[in-house]
């Protein structure tokens, strides 16, 4: 495992690279990181592509065990083998879940600031879009229960939830995820989990909960989306799910994907049973890793007058407040000095910037050095 020295991915038509390319700029905006996967997957997928047969093919019971194997063990979630539906991509599953819940003229409810198909996805699914902002204190991010709640209107019918939160880092608390249940059953809402960050925990001694585990006699009123492809870095395969207790809800969810979400490929699975198998060295060291990186950032960012970093207690990802360099827009400070980031105006919060930290650190600590002129 090297963790440490940098791969050229210049060549393989990488959407993080080739954004720049030609260009002296360091990528470090969209949520992929630069490091190999394990090996085990690299081997599951070799012995595969050796069976040279690439036909037509269903999620093997072998996936589907090795999930239900890990969310027991990590989450402490039992989850029914029924209640799992594949999706190529996690953001096809929030799109689903918009076009599934309500109808036409439905409204959509998140929190900004928000990974941008958040704010998307009910508008392309004939839905409108409500917002309310976080709450910014003492360099963190809460949930404004009483504006979210006030928010609410009789055609209000989902609440999209990001669980770690992208991009402002936060787990959201036993304590947090109640108050939103409590809420959601107030108003009869269906909430959609976005969970895809969830073994990705910075923080020493938190555990991930999922929401749908948490209370279940909500569980019912949950769409729970996961996927492999943040954590073992494998988001070009293309394998998530969505976990959907109740019957009635899962079978609306499949009537919007037919005919037009495609299936899973073989590969994809492959990939994804390989991780959820893989004995967790790998996992380890990656975290080791971020936190190493994530203190390196702390460490600079402590001696920044205009740049000001919120605590991720999970993801790679660091929410920047760089309101002081231009209050709409400062991403051109970064890229004029070879730093590509995030526009915190896609996630809706303007003034504000994305840095993707999953990359060796000698990669990170020559992207601090180019912006040096502007702490």
């Amino acid at each position: 495992m090297d963790f440490q020295t940098p791969i050229d991915r210049s060549a393989t038509s990488s959407q993080k690279w080739n954004k720049y390319a030609g260009q002296d700029v360091l990528p470090m905006w969209v949520a992929d990181m630069d490091f190999a996967s394990p090996i085990s997957i690299m081997a599951a997928l070799q012995e595969r592509v050796a069976h040279g047969v690439f036909g037509y093919t269903d999620a093997p019971d072998s996936l589907v065990e090795a999930v239900q194997a890990y969310a027991a063990q990590h989450y402490g979630w039992q989850i029914d083998a029924s209640w799992i539906v594949w999706l190529p991509g996690l953001v096809q599953g929030l799109n689903l879940a918009c076009r599934t819940v309500g109808e036409a003229g439905d409204e959509v409810l998140t929190a900004t600031p928000i990974y941008p198909p958040f704010l998307r996805a009910p508008g392309l699914s004939s839905r409108s879009l409500l917002t309310v902002p976080l709450l910014q204190k003492n360099n963190a991010w809460e949930w404004d229960f009483a504006a979210l709640e006030a928010a609410i209107t009789p055609k209000t019918k989902l609440l999209l939830l990001c669980h770690p939160h992208n991009p402002v880092g936060r787990v959201w608390t036993t304590d947090e995820l109640t108050r939103l249940i409590a809420i959601a059953r107030r108003h009869d809402l269906i909430i959609c989990s976005d969970d895809i960050h969830c073994d990705l925990l910075l923080a020493e001694g938190l555990k991930h909960q999922p929401l749908a585990a948490l209370d279940l006699s909500f569980a019912a009123q949950t769409i729970t989306l996961l996927a492999p492809s943040k954590t073992w870095n494998i988001a070009g395969l293309g394998c998530s799910l969505a976990v959907i207790p109740d019957p009635a809800l899962r079978a609306r969810f499949q009537k919007q994907m037919a005919g037009i979400v495609p299936s899973v490929n073989l590969l994809a699975f492959t990939a994804a049973e390989a991780a959820y198998r893989d004995d967790g060295i790998w996992h380890a060291e990656l975290i080791a890793t971020l936190r190493a990186n994530r203190d390196i950032l702390l460490a600079w960012f402590a001696g920044s007058e205009r740049l000001k970093i919120t605590l991720p207690e999970a993801t790679y990802l660091a929410w920047i407040d760089a309101r002081a360099l231009d209050p709409v827009n400062p991403l051109p400070h970064f890229e004029a000095l070879g730093v590509g980031l995030s526009d915190g105006r896609d996630f809706g919060l303007p003034g504000f910037v994305r840095l993707n930290f999953g990359c060796p650190a000698v990669t990170l600590k020559a992207a601090l050095k180019r912006i040096e002129s502007l702490r």
